[in-house]
């Protein structure tokens, strides 16, 4: 990190709402999570009291598992964002471009910054035909946040063959790519995926997740990483998390069933983005304060998208149950 950069940078707004009494539909976490994940979590209190076995070989095998991969490739990480500053802290240096899509996730220029490297913007829906030789590393979201935009694999595939000619990292983050069908770009030579246990078992404030990677890059991160990168009971719960296959297919289920809905409703107010996430960004002709407001005295928080490069109309939806989501609607009249 490049501590000149500092008074350049600021913190990166996200959703999430303090107050409990509101219906918090601007953080897009899972409502559910797995069961017995509390009786995890209680007994790895008492393992606590001793230092983690750094080599965390049973979360490892339980994330290479459930995304089809080897398990020395996984790096455990407190959270995709742990994971992402590892991977930027090695491969961007002073002034090195990096190619970022917007809109999409803050945190990346954000973080870029901080190695003294320059977030090059490139929209969204062109960042899979960036040419790489510009660029010390190109990121891509998939499903992007906040479009919720999926891309093809075959362009995912031609985009990292290019990265490993042009000697370019890829990043790509698939913290949401759990609630689609869509199989993980892991294992890709020179590319380096990132994932979190937040959106899909719904515990954001446990900091889990992972990173994998291949060949010396994977060796550089695993070398890298921060002793005892995970809590014993962070990576208890992760472990359990990871085995719940059934848990994951009901939730996409729901999920896609539910997106459709608000999205046919919520397109009688508003014009809504299509998506593969669990989330929906919507565009209002009306003043976005007076949709915020209106929603947040109904006793729902909507996220102000206006916080993403590029966005100055916008707000994005989680989805939800059934019935928190009939909550939403109807503050917002739709």
């Amino acid at each position: 990190m490049d501590p000149r950069t500092l008074e350049a940078v600021d913190r990166v707004p996200h959703g999430g709402a303090s107050d409990t009494q509101l219906l918090d539909f601007s953080a897009n976490t899972n409502p559910l999570t797995p069961p017995g994940t509390v009786s995890v979590y209680e007994s790895a209190f008492s393992a606590a009291r001793q230092y983690p076995v750094d080599d965390y070989c049973a979360f490892r095998a339980a994330a290479a598992e459930y995304i089809g991969t080897e398990g020395r490739r996984i790096i455990p990480s407190a959270g995709a964002l742990a994971g992402m500053r590892l991977v930027f802290s090695l491969t961007v240096g002073p002034a090195d471009s990096v190619a970022v899509p917007v809109p999409s996730f803050g945190e990346y220029a954000k973080e870029i910054r901080l190695q003294g490297g320059e977030p090059t913007f490139v929209p969204y829906d062109e960042i899979l035909e960036v040419d790489p030789t510009e660029h010390t590393l190109v990121i891509v979201c998939n499903p992007n946040n906040p479009t919720g935009t999926g891309y093809p694999m075959a362009a995912l595939h031609g985009l990292a063959e290019r990265c490993q000619d042009a000697e370019t990292t890829l990043l790509i983050d698939e913290a949401f790519l759990d609630f689609t069908d869509q199989p993980s770009m892991a294992g890709t030579e020179n590319v380096v995926v990132a994932r979190s246990l937040t959106k899909m078992f719904g515990l954001p404030g446990l900091r889990a997740g992972y990173l994998v990677a291949t060949g010396q890059l994977r060796d550089q991160l695993d070398v890298a990483r921060p002793a005892w990168t995970l809590s014993t009971p962070a990576a208890a719960v992760g472990t359990h998390c990871l085995d719940k296959l059934e848990f994951v297919t009901e939730t996409r289920r729901r999920v896609e069933t539910e997106r459709q809905r608000m999205s046919q409703r919520l397109g009688e107010r508003f014009a809504v983005h299509e998506s593969v996430a669990p989330f929906l960004l919507c565009e209002t002709d009306e003043p976005l304060t007076d949709v915020i407001n209106a929603a947040r005295a109904a006793g729902v928080v909507i996220r102000d998208a206006t916080t993403f490069r590029g966005l100055d109309s916008h707000f994005r939806v989680a989805v939800k149950r059934p019935h928190e989501n009939d909550q939403l609607l109807e503050a917002l009249g739709v």
